[in-house]
């Protein structure tokens, strides 16, 4: 009897261990809850939520196949070599089958469990699966990772002009086991359920995942590149939730790519190509968690940005928190996350920057708040992210650039579309003055809207002193382009 521990790979189709599994005989899935460490990672209740709808649509999907899902809790994952070697015996297993997770407990979690079962004579087989290629295969010449994109970037479009990663079929049918399949719960301790508006934005199942795709890959690819930056329009793919819940496979995504641009990873459609870009940035990020993997235990990839004075100031972090810095953009984007479990792409970058360098704020304290609100929180990607936008990070803007909310605001959404869908009382506002109301003039401003909370120019200067006067004085020569 096989058995699939399912994690982060929640479909039938282009699953690897699912695949190898079934291929060798009978399979079984099984998947943990694991709320303690759910928590202890600050999971969204949003994200939990889609896990449990994904799994409940997968649970069916695997019952059409006569492959039974178990459900077993395992409150941390300390607890999971233990369960995991209970259910093997019960179901006299021969080997244990998952797919690669690469954060620093995932991995040490796998090899815990891994230790143990094969100790006791269960053999554990585990699969490059979320990821296009195996951290450690895509090194730099002197056997390193890489720590720049577009070194990465070039290596990888080599890899897959001599070598494009298959997609697998979904497994055949087996006969049926005399196993009942456990119900999958609506929800667990301490994660509540989010409101039905949002659920009904992010709807479950591996087959809406791949009409959301085909859709995208079909009718907005080709604009991606041109309409992406702008957070009024339909612009980005927002499969995101998807594929952070392995609901979809990045070959997938890279195939559906392909087929809409004649096979072609660098020339054809703009828009395929610099989503294929992002495909691969979000590959660079996960490289980056087994790299260097300070990252996962909140240390900044460079070393010598921990020296930056970070400011503690409890209100300003509320204020930018709760859409309240007087500020639409920054206001408008935080509205849209704490509404949807989702925040564009654009705005992810605006609002983080000003968070760590206008405000001068710890770039940890808004990973944390982004994950906990994300419905597409992933660790890699998040914490990528956010050091990119506070200039301590990986291949991250230099620290003297600093986006400047107004300006960003003008350029991305210059009618103020996206700003009077998230903040109405700003509605009656013309072009011009919606996205700064302070300058309109009057003792009290726009009714129900509060004045910025900072000062621009100023903050910008603060943030600049900072930087330069951190003890290391490499710091300017290392992000100056």
């Amino acid at each position: 009897m096989q058995l699939i521990w399912l994690r982060s790979d929640l479909r039938l189709h282009d699953n690897t261990a699912l695949s190898a599994a079934t291929q060798r005989g009978p399979t079984v899935a099984v998947y943990l809850l694991s709320p303690r460490q759910w928590q202890a990672h600050d999971d969204a209740p949003c994200k939990v939520d889609f896990w449990l709808r994904n799994l409940e649509q997968l649970s069916g999907d695997l019952a059409r196949l006569n492959i039974p899902l178990l459900i077993r809790e395992a409150p941390s994952w300390e607890q999971a070599p233990q369960v995991l070697l209970q259910l093997c015996r019960e179901l006299a297993i021969e080997t244990l089958h998952v797919n690669e997770e690469y954060g620093i407990h995932e991995s040490r979690r796998d090899t815990a469990v891994a230790s143990l079962l094969k100790s006791q004579g269960v053999n554990f087989h585990s699969y490059l699966d979320q990821l296009l290629f195996r951290p450690g295969s895509v090194l730099t010449k002197s056997g390193g990772y890489f720590q720049v994109f577009s070194q990465f970037r070039k290596v990888c479009y080599n890899r897959l002009h001599s070598a494009l990663p298959p997609q697998l079929a979904a497994p055949r049918m087996q006969a049926t086991l005399k196993i009942k399949a456990d119900a999958v719960p609506r929800q667990v301790e301490d994660f509540s359920t989010p409101d039905p508006h949002l659920q009904a934005l992010w709807p479950a199942g591996e087959n809406v995942a791949q009409q959301r795709l085909a859709h995208f890959a079909e009718a907005q690819l080709d604009h991606y590149q041109a309409e992406r930056d702008f957070p009024a329009k339909p612009g980005t793919s927002q499969l995101s939730p998807y594929l952070a819940a392995g609901v979809l496979s990045p070959r997938q995504c890279l195939h559906a790519a392909l087929q809409n641009n004649r096979g072609e990873f660098a020339s054809g459609s703009p828009g395929a190509v610099t989503w294929i870009n992002e495909l691969l940035w979000r590959e660079f990020y996960k490289h980056i968690l087994v790299g260097y993997p300070q990252v996962s235990r909140h240390q900044a990839f460079r070393p010598e940005t921990e020296a930056v004075a970070w400011r503690n100031a409890p209100d300003e972090l509320a204020a930018w928190q709760q859409a309240r810095t007087g500020l639409p953009i920054i206001d408008a984007a935080m509205r849209q996350l704490l509404e949807t479990g989702w925040m564009h792409n654009r705005l992810r970058m605006i609002v983080a920057m000003f968070l760590t360098k206008n405000l001068l704020i710890d770039w940890r304290l808004g990973e944390r708040f982004f994950m906990r609100h994300l419905i597409d929180g992933d660790l890699a990607a998040n914490n990528g992210g956010w050091q990119w936008s506070s200039s301590t990070g990986t291949d991250s803007a230099p620290y003297f650039r600093i986006f400047n909310p107004l300006s960003q605001s003008q350029r991305f959404d210059s009618q103020g579309t996206f700003i009077r869908h998230w903040l109405p009382e700003l509605a009656g506002l013309n072009e011009k003055d919606i996205h700064n109301p302070a300058a309109m003039g009057g003792l009290f401003g726009v009714a129900g809207y509060p004045p910025p909370m900072v000062d621009l120019s100023m903050s910008r200067e603060r943030a600049l002193a900072a930087f330069k006067n951190l003890p290391s004085r490499v710091v300017a020569e290392r992000y100056r382009e």
